[in-house]
């Protein structure tokens, strides 16, 4: 699937929300590994991540050619300040209505819009696969992130109150959330 937006971030710089290619898997890698060591909210650690770089070229490349699924990039003065990307549930008929959607950004971009950005296109981009809903698992402690998916019409339908256990603080409680989309049904 292909994406591509210019916007303006909140200090009046531009960001381009592209499809990340395999020219990107070094620094796309590059900010996957530095943000899953700047926050305790994302599903792994650093040294956990056993992609290569000829994997993550692979990975790029799949879904840049996908139909129904993406990953996207937010660059911003050259550099990746943040990926996200939707994956599909399931191709069976009973869940293929469904996708995934996750999110990382570089905490010296936090504050600037890129988020709420990147969840924008990746709605977009499931909407046009033809979802009809997207779901996403966060760590309820994380106030940001559950506040910008609740104004975007995300609903919660579960927890679990034993989702993650962290290295730092012990079990983390992950709030389940779903947004109906305006999709046909696939």
């Amino acid at each position: 699937m292909r994406y591509r937006r210019v916007i303006a971030l909140k200090d009046g710089r531009k960001c381009v929300l592209r499809n990340g290619t395999w020219q990107d898997a070094q620094a796309v890698l590059a900010n996957f590994l530095l943000t899953h060591g700047q926050t305790d909210y994302l599903l792994s650690y650093p040294e956990e991540i056993s992609f290569t770089l000829e994997k993550e070229r692979e990975y790029l490349e799949k879904k840049t050619g996908s139909d129904r699924e993406v990953e996207l990039v937010a660059e911003v003065d050259g550099a990746i300040a943040g990926t996200a990307g939707i994956d599909s549930i399931g191709a069976a008929e009973k869940t293929r209505h469904r996708a995934s959607f996750g999110i990382s950004v570089d905490q010296a971009w936090w504050g600037l819009g890129i988020g709420r950005a990147l969840t924008e296109a990746c709605i977009e981009c499931a909407e046009t696969a033809g979802y009809a809903q997207l779901e996403l698992e966060v760590v309820a402690e994380n106030a940001r992130a559950v506040a910008l998916y609740r104004s975007m019409g995300y609903a919660e339908y579960g927890r679990n109150p034993r989702g993650f256990r962290s290295r730092r603080t012990g079990w983390q409680e992950v709030l389940l959330m779903r947004l109906e989309l305006n999709a046909p049904w696939s």
